[in-house]
């Protein structure tokens, strides 16, 4: 190809800082995230909590800054009160969002030991589908109060004298959805949100909330949904959700690679209803973003309608992942730092097994799906200011998008480290594409490593018998110019990694 990509950093044009919260993720009470994923007790790695120390590598390996928790769909007909207690004494329950047996053998004490074994801080959603206000500032106190109530010196009762101080809470989950138990309209759940809110932050006015925003952009009332929930809303919560997954079922790989930009127009759409609101409110507060599910999603779903009901721990939505759901990670990963001054919390759903970049076997393996790599390389070397990304590159046109930009790019300055990163995705599916990064503003560079991720077969996965078919590696012929200005390959459908010296 002749044409080349561009990319020119300026060091003073600034999109914002990175929240390390960017790179969160998720842990539902669905199929095996749970049990056999982070929780396995008789596991030959299990420690004498029963958490698989397998697993908990890997998770340490992606530097993971926050865990949602309980879910999700799951959350909307949970008691939380079953989970807590001696574990002889909780009830098994019927899980309706799944169809499953929940025991409740894991559960909020739990999770709260594994995060912290995981370097790893709590994201908490509470039920406002079967439940109200009242359940929800009694979590708050059981959860965050010292002690001398009934609630926080029933925490103390079950082991857990220090409080969790859990700083971040989801109002619900997809209150839009007609799937979710206790579905509601825009109205009634800004009601609830409204109430449960106030009360919440009565018991701990240091805890920040998030309210549902739409489940997709394919839902009828999105985006009115946001405006008439923050129009309740504003003054009592500090962000509003988004969940996205993309799918490949047409094996349309020209279209499936462009779907970051329908999360790019998703996120503008909602910032801009964000602050529509905070102009008819006159207010000086400014809503942010957590886009707290995201992920690819399509493989699993014949496997999981031949699922019987009523088991606990099945494998329900276990995507195997191949090369290019991992190039459609790193865009929408870009898409995120390029939003970086208002999505200042996402969620890659989920963490372990369903939907997730990491797979393991009960009893057995466990192992990094594709999707791990471009996740650990955004989580690692992704921290710090994002720089506007003055990107140029060729186009191309596809059944569902226009004008696609053949290489996704952003750059990311961590000036503590005096080191530049730049991600890059080259979508072309049968050409490498010369990508030249004007670094000048910098004064000088000098380029540490490019890392990049190819693979002859977009579909190639990696399983437990081969874990490392599809991985990183170094690249070659980067070359260095004038000590400013760099000219890569970026190989066709490739994820990249330049890290520089600045």
């Amino acid at each position: 190809m002749s044409s080349k990509a561009k990319l020119k950093v300026e060091k003073d044009f600034q999109v914002g800082e990175v929240d390390p919260r960017l790179y969160g993720s998720f842990i539902e009470h669905l199929g095996r995230a749970v049990y056999g994923g982070i929780y396995e007790p008789g596991h030959p790695s299990a420690d004498e909590q029963g958490f698989r120390t397998d697993v908990l590598e890997l998770v340490k390996g992606l530097q993971v800054p926050i865990v949602r928790y309980p879910g999700g769909n799951f959350v909307s007909g949970f008691n939380w009160e079953d989970s807590v207690g001696p574990v002889a004494e909780r009830k098994k329950r019927l899980e309706l969002a799944w169809r499953v047996i929940e025991p409740n053998t894991f559960g909020l004490n739990e999770f709260m030991t594994w995060c912290n074994k995981a370097n790893t801080s709590a994201m908490m959603a509470v039920n406002l589908g079967t439940r109200g206000p009242n359940e929800a500032r009694e979590l708050v106190e059981y959860a965050n109060h010292p002690s001398g109530t009934y609630l926080s010196d029933l925490r103390i009762q079950h082991g857990y004298r220090e409080p969790h101080r859990i700083k971040t809470w989801c109002l619900g989950n997809e209150m839009d959805g007609p799937w979710q138990i206790g579905g509601k309209t825009a109205t009634e759940y800004g009601r609830i949100a409204l109430e449960a809110a106030k009360v919440m932050k009565w018991v701990d006015p240091t805890i920040e909330l998030v309210a549902c925003g739409s489940s997709s952009t394919d839902m009828p009332t999105y985006p009115e949904w946001e405006a008439t929930v923050l129009d309740h809303t504003y003054e009592h919560v500090e962000y509003i959700s988004l969940h996205r997954y993309y799918g490949n079922a047409k094996k349309d790989s020209a279209s499936f690679l462009a779907r970051s930009l329908d999360m790019d127009d998703f996120i503008k759409t909602v910032i801009a209803t964000c602050d529509y609101i905070k102009a008819k409110k006159r207010s000086k507060k400014t809503i942010n973003l957590s886009f707290d599910e995201w992920n690819v999603w399509y493989h699993s779903h014949e496997a999981d309608k031949k699922l019987d009901p009523w088991q606990v721990a099945p494998p329900q939505l276990e995507d195997v992942y191949n090369h290019q759901d991992a190039l459609v990670v790193g865009c929408m990963l870009i898409s995120l730092l390029k939003r970086a001054d208002r999505v200042k919390m996402a969620c890659m759903a989920q963490l372990v097994n369903v939907i997730a970049p990491i797979m393991t076997e009960n009893g057995g393996r466990a192992w990094k799906q594709t999707i791990y790599y471009p996740y650990m390389h955004a989580s690692v070397f992704g921290r710090g200011t994002v720089l506007v990304p003055l990107a140029t590159s060729p186009k191309y046109d596809c059944a569902d998008f226009t004008d696609v930009p053949y290489v996704e790019t952003v750059a990311v300055h961590n000036e503590e480290a005096g080191e530049l990163t730049v991600f890059a995705v080259n979508r072309h599916l049968s050409e490498a594409m010369p990508f030249e990064i004007d670094l000048r503003s910098f004064g000088s560079a000098t380029l540490i490593e490019h890392i990049l991720m190819e693979c002859d077969d977009v579909y190639a996965a990696n399983t437990a018998d081969q874990p490392n078919r599809v991985a990183p590696r170094r690249g070659a012929g980067t070359v260095d110019s004038d000590e400013a200005s760099f000219t890569a390959q970026l190989p066709k459908a490739s994820w990249n990694v330049l890290r520089f010296k600045v």
